[in-house]
């Protein structure tokens, strides 16, 4: 690994990095010198865009849907009180609220290919971190839970995204297991289910600390910093 070169840097002395949806987001490794202002986006919309574009490139994907269950954020009330948006008003430690989510709509932006294919929905529950999305996909040919575990984890270990999606085959796993993953989403294997072209797929992530991991990861980029793994691959010598 080498240190940036002088050009690169001078350009992102004058780039911006927001936490916040954007007008452009892109998969990290996309990034190029012209962008001056990118969108880090939300927790939820990193934690399903790689495995979303994974699905799409190897499957196609006709049509959608997001539920996140995702823990209660400080924009919540503790107690019964006024919020503009009235279930989130409701004591947040004490229920499950019903709320919207823009992550389905913010995938396109990421993935032209997907614009209009996704609806999304909200959960929030009464846990301080770690949510889970759920996709519910219809594919455009037929797998097996089996196939699709198999392409998922080789995902996991071998693709560009390899920072970005962990795998998981443990039965035993909750979400407190997930605290201070430094991956976008874990990949629940265990939780897939399939049948013929519809598939629902579990994903794990911890909405403040994977997230942080994922702004650091693309601040990493735009000051031109590669860290080398080993194996580069994802293959050990025999």
């Amino acid at each position: 690994m080498g240190p940036p070169s002088r050009e690169r840097s001078e350009i992102r002395k004058r780039a911006a990095l927001i936490t916040r949806m954007g007008e452009k987001q892109m998969l990290d490794h996309e990034i190029v010198d012209s962008d001056q202002i990118l969108s880090a986006a939300s927790c939820t919309t990193n934690a399903i865009v790689p495995v979303l574009k994974a699905a799409d490139d190897h499957y196609g994907i006709v049509a959608g849907h997001v539920e996140t269950v995702h823990a209660y954020t400080n924009d919540q009330n503790l107690i019964d009180n006024y919020h503009k948006a009235e279930r989130r008003g409701r004591s947040a430690p004490l229920n499950m609220v019903l709320t919207e989510t823009g992550a389905a709509k913010a995938v396109s932006k990421v993935l032209p290919g997907l614009e209009g294919k996704l609806t999304g929905n909200a959960i929030r529950v009464p846990t301080p971190n770690v949510s889970m999305a759920i996709l519910n996909l219809t594919l455009s040919q037929q797998t097996t839970r089996e196939a699709l575990n198999e392409y998922m984890r080789e995902t996991a270990l071998h693709s560009k995204m390899k920072k970005q999606i962990d795998y998981s085959n443990s039965p035993e796993v909750v979400s407190s297991d997930f605290v201070g993953s430094r991956s976008a989403c874990v990949f629940d294997a265990k939780a897939t289910i399939v049948n013929g072209n519809q598939a629902v797929l579990y994903l794990w992530y911890d909405n403040e600390y994977g997230y942080s991991c994922q702004v650091y990861r693309v601040l990493e980029r735009m000051a031109g910093i590669c860290y080398q793994t080993y194996p580069a691959n994802g293959v050990f010598p025999a």
